[in-house]
C-alpha cells in the first residue's frame, strides 16, 4: 500500500498548471527546444505547442521565447515569468513530496498495515 497524490495550481476551480507543464518547461530549459522536450516525453510537437499556447492564454503571460529556425535551427527559452512559475512549482513539489513521505510513514506505518490484515 502506497499513498499517491497529484499537485496543481488552479484558479476559479479550473486547473491552471501542474506536473506535466512543469516537466515540459524543465525539459525545454535543459534542451533548449520545445520540439526536443516533446520528443523526450513521447509527445508530438503540435500537442506540446497547443499545451503551451493554452497555458499562456490562461495565465495571461508568455512562458517561452521562441527563436525561429534558420541555418542553426530554432529553439526556445523560458521567459522570466515562465522560469519563476516553473522553479517555484518544482521547489514546492519537491518539498511537498518530502513532507507527504513523512506523513505517509507516520499514518500508514507497518503497525497500521498489520491491523488491516487482522
Amino acid at each position: 500500500m502506497k499513498l499517491n497524490y497529484k499537485l496543481w495550481l488552479e484558479e476559479n476551480e479550473k486547473k491552471l498548471f501542474g506536473d506535466g507543464p512543469a516537466d515540459i518547461l524543465r525539459l525545454v530549459d535543459q534542451l533548449g527546444s520545445l520540439s526536443k522536450a516533446a520528443a523526450e516525453i513521447n509527445m508530438s510537437y503540435s500537442q506540446a505547442w497547443q499545451l503551451i499556447d493554452s497555458l499562456e492564454k490562461k495565465l495571461g503571460f508568455k512562458l517561452l521565447e521562441k527563436q525561429v529556425g534558420g541555418s542553426e535551427g530554432g529553439g526556445s527559452t523560458l521567459t522570466k515569468k515562465g522560469r519563476l512559475l516553473m522553479d517555484t512549482f518544482l521547489k514546492f513539489r519537491s518539498e511537498a513530496r518530502r513532507e507527504m513521505s513523512k506523513l505517509e510513514t507516520k499514518y500508514f506505518d507497518d503497525d497500521f498495515k498489520k491491523k488491516l490484515k487482522e
